[in-house]
C-alpha cells in the first residue's frame, strides 16, 4: 500500500493482544476500510533537529497526494508573500496542524471548507478586516436560515473560534499585524440546562409531542430502563454510562487492561472516535478526562459477568476492549446511539438522548449526597463551572428535601425569636399546677402511643 513515497494506508484494526496493526492489518485491500495518509519533510527545528510532517484520514490515494504536494509547493515556504489568500492560508494552517487529530481538528475542517472559505477564500490575507469577518456572519445566518438549516448561535460561536485560531496562527508566522477576528459581536449563546422528566412534563410531551433540548431520567426511570435491557449483551454499556456518565467515545474505547476489579476502579485513558465510517482510538477530549474512577460493588459484579462472558476456548480472561464488533474493533459510537434510542423506543420511558444518560449520572451523584468537585472528577470535566452550569439539573426529590430544610431553617429561628421576645411574667400557682398536668398528660399519651 506504501508503494507511493510518501502516500500509504492504515487503519486502527487491532489484533487479539490489542495490538494496533495499522499497515499491516489484510483487511487494508477492501474498498473502504482504512484511509489514507501523508509524509512530507518540514524545514529542520532551529537546533538542526529532523522535523517529519504525517497527515492522515483522507479518503483516497488522491486526497492524500493532493495535500502533500500543496506542502511541497513553493508557496508552502514562502509564507512571507504579500499575495497568499485566505484560502490558502487556512488549508495551510490545517495541512501544517501540529496539535492532536482529535473531533476539534475535524470540526476546524468542517467550518473552513463550508463557512471560512466559502465568505472569506477570497479575500487576500492582509486585507482581512473586523468590517469583513463582522459581516460574514450576518451572511451566513440568511444564507443557512433561507435553506432551511439554520444555525445555531454555539455553531456560530464555534465557526468563530476556528478563524480566530487560524488567524492567531498567520500573527505568529508573522504574515499579518493583529487578527481582525478578535473583537466580532455575535447572538448570546446559553447552555441548555438539563431538566427532570417529571409527570406533569411526560403529559405535556405526550399531549402535544414537545421535549426539552436536554432531559434526564429520575432514579426510578434510570432504574427501570436498566432493568428493561437487563438481558441484553451490552447491559454492562449502559449500565456504566447510566451510573458512571462516561462519554460514548469513553465507552467504546474502553479496554479491558482499563479495569482492576479486585481494587475496584476503571482508567479513562483513551476514547474511540468516529469520522464517518473510520473509527480510530485517540486521547481523551482533555487533560481533565484522563481519570480514573471507583467501581461500586453491584457494578463490579455486573463487569466480573460481563468478563466471564466474554472469555473463549483460547483465553481465560478476556482482552482488547470490552465491547468489541465482529472484528475485535471498539464499537462504533454512533452504533450505540442507535441501539440506544431503538432500546428507548421499546420501553414506556420518555424519550432522552444517549447522552443524557451522562447528565443523569451526575443528578444522580448529587441527589446521593455527592459535592459538585466529586461530580466533576466523576464526569473528567477541566471546570468546575462547566459542571455547575449544565450537568447539575436537581431531581423532584433533591429539590423537595431543599425546600422543606430551608423553610425548617426559617420556622425554628421564628420561633426562638418570638420566645426571646414574649415578656416573662409570673404564673399563678393554680396554674403552674395546671401546666405541670398538662406536661405529664401528653408524655403518657406519647409513651402510650
Amino acid at each position: 500500500m506504501g508503494a507511493e513515497t510518501g502516500v500509504f494506508k492504515r487503519c486502527s484494526c487491532r489484533d487479539i493482544t490489542g495490538r494496533a496493526l495499522n499497515s499491516r492489518c489484510p483487511r487494508l485491500h477492501d474498498r473502504g476500510h482504512g484511509s489514507w495518509y501523508f509524509r512530507v519533510e518540514m524545514p529542520p527545528h532551529p537546533d538542526g533537529r529532523r522535523r517529519q510532517l504525517r497527515r492522515g484520514g483522507f479518503p483516497s490515494r488522491r486526497a492524500a497526494r493532493q495535500a502533500r504536494d500543496y506542502l511541497r509547493a513553493p508557496h508552502a515556504h514562502a509564507l512571507a508573500s504579500a499575495t497568499i489568500i485566505t484560502a490558502h492560508w487556512l488549508q495551510l494552517w490545517l495541512d501544517t496542524w501540529l496539535g492532536p487529530e482529535n473531533s476539534t481538528l475535524r470540526f476546524y475542517r468542517q467550518h473552513i471548507r463550508f463557512y471560512l472559505i466559502p465568505y472569506l477564500g477570497g479575500t487576500l490575507l492582509k486585507e482581512l478586516t473586523n468590517a469583513k469577518v463582522q459581516a460574514m456572519f450576518p451572511a451566513l445566518i440568511r444564507t443557512h436560515g433561507a435553506a432551511g438549516n439554520p444555525l445555531t448561535p454555539g455553531t456560530l460561536q464555534r465557526i468563530h473560534a476556528t478563524l480566530r485560531a487560524a488567524l492567531n496562527a498567520a500573527v505568529r508566522r508573522g504574515l499579518i499585524d493583529h487578527n481582525p477576528a478578535r473583537y466580532i459581536e455575535l447572538p448570546a449563546h446559553r447552555r441548555p440546562h438539563a431538566v427532570v422528566w417529571t409527570p406533569p412534563r411526560i403529559a405535556q410531551w405526550q399531549a402535544t409531542g414537545e421535549r426539552p433540548a436536554v432531559a434526564v431520567w429520575t432514579a426510578q426511570q434510570t432504574a427501570a430502563f436498566l432493568h428493561s435491557v437487563r438481558a441484553h449483551r451490552l447491559y454492562p454499556l449502559f449500565h456504566l454510562v447510566a451510573l458512571l456518565g462516561l462519554r460514548r467515545g469513553e465507552i467504546a474505547g474502553l479496554m479491558w487492561s482499563d479495569i482492576d476489579l479486585d481494587a475496584g476502579y476503571l482508567t479513562v485513558s483513551h476514547q474511540a472516535r468516529q469520522i464517518g465510517s473510520e473509527v480510530t482510538l485517540g486521547k481523551p477530549k482533555s487533560e481533565a478526562s484522563n481519570r480514573v474512577i471507583a467501581l461500586d460493588h453491584n457494578t463490579i459484579t455486573v463487569l466480573r459477568r460481563h468478563r466471564a462472558q466474554s472469555r473463549t476456548p483460547l483465553r481465560s480472561e478476556p482482552v482488547g476492549y470490552l465491547f468489541p464488533n465482529g472484528w475485535g474493533e471498539p464499537i462504533r459510537p454512533d452504533s450505540i446511539t442507535h441501539l440506544f434510542r431503538t432500546l428507548n423506543d421499546q420501553t414506556e420511558l420518555p424519550p432522552i438522548r444517549l447522552h443524557d444518560l451522562r447528565h443523569g449520572a451526575a443528578s444522580l451523584s448529587l441527589a446521593a449526597g455527592n459535592d459538585l468537585k466529586t461530580v466533576q472528577d466523576l464526569l473528567g470535566h477541566a471546570s468546575i463551572v462547566l459542571t455547575a452550569d449544565t450537568y447539575t439539573s436537581v431531581l423532584p426529590t433533591l429539590a423537595r428535601q431543599s425546600a422543606e430544610a430551608t423553610a425548617r431553617l426559617v420556622l425554628d429561628a421564628a420561633r426562638t425569636t418570638a420566645t426571646r421576645l414574649r415578656p416573662k411574667r409570673r404564673p399563678h400557682r393554680a396554674t403552674g399546677r395546671r401546666l405541670i398536668t398538662a406536661g405529664r398528660r401528653t408524655a403518657a399519651s406519647i409513651h402510650a402511643a
